[in-house]
């Protein structure tokens, strides 16, 4: 929404390396009983701290993106960034991290210069670009991370080869719910592409789990249409568009 309401001309797209194996759990508590009062909480977040946080058998790295309109702030804000982060044992991730130009401005100026497309950035799941509505009006083109689609695809293959021998209903509804999920979250405006392409993907991989079930059953796409048609529903875009959502007048 910053992006296409404000000033923004770059984008600071950090990402703190290895944030879980090397925060110094002692200053995180300081942080926190500054806010904390009830010592019962402060203890039961320690206990969690010590527990970890583990995400696929990794532990999660903290990634954040700020815009600016001006790159001298940007640069500032980077070395300032690495100098603060220091004091508290953390660092900036030498590869992910990077400034980047970015917004309505970008295309043209790095055409200006004989320069390649704007750059793009992943945040939150989602690849952002730079792009034009129908209008020719500048807009955040946000698609799925396709390391994230693949992953997830993986994700469902392994656990449907488990699920092979379930009814086909149960089956359907597990494939159902996954979609259902995957669209609450991706279908945002301009994704449905990426998200048509998920469910045909994962009608896909039903159908491959299903035809190894017997050596002499036969399942011809032709007939798996039918049911994919029946359990998992069109795509459909369930966010508005960011200045819908967050363009509150006061």
């Amino acid at each position: 929404m910053a992006i296409l309401r404000r000033k923004v001309n770059w984008v600071l797209d950090a990402d703190i390396g290895g944030f879980f194996d090397t925060l110094d759990h002692g200053w995180l508590v300081k942080f926190i009983e500054h806010r904390v009062a009830d010592r019962r909480v402060v203890r039961l977040i320690q206990k969690w701290l010590k527990a970890g946080v583990l995400e696929d058998g990794k532990r999660i790295a903290d990634d954040f993106v700020v815009g600016f309109e001006h790159r001298e702030d940007g640069e500032r804000l980077l070395s300032e960034l690495r100098e603060r982060l220091v004091r508290f044992g953390l660092e900036l991730h030498a590869q992910k991290t990077r400034l980047i130009e970015f917004g309505r401005h970008a295309e043209k100026d790095r055409q200006s210069r004989g320069e390649g497309k704007p750059e793009t950035f992943n945040f939150l799941g989602f690849t952002h670009s730079c792009a034009k509505t129908r209008k020719g009006r500048f807009t955040v083109l946000r698609q799925t991370m396709r390391t994230r689609w693949q992953a997830k695809l993986r994700g469902i293959k392994a656990e449907l080869r488990r699920r092979m021998h379930e009814p086909v209903p149960e089956m359907g509804a597990y494939v159902r719910s996954v979609l259902l999920g995957h669209m609450r979250y991706y279908a945002v405006p301009m994704n449905a592409v990426s998200v048509s392409h998920f469910r045909m993907a994962l009608g896909r991989i039903w159908w491959r789990v299903l035809k190894r079930r017997s050596q002499k059953s036969h399942l011809p796409w032709a007939r798996m249409k039918r049911q994919v048609a029946r359990w998992l529903p069109h795509t459909r875009i369930c966010h508005p568009y960011p200045w819908v959502r967050f363009g509150v007048i006061t």
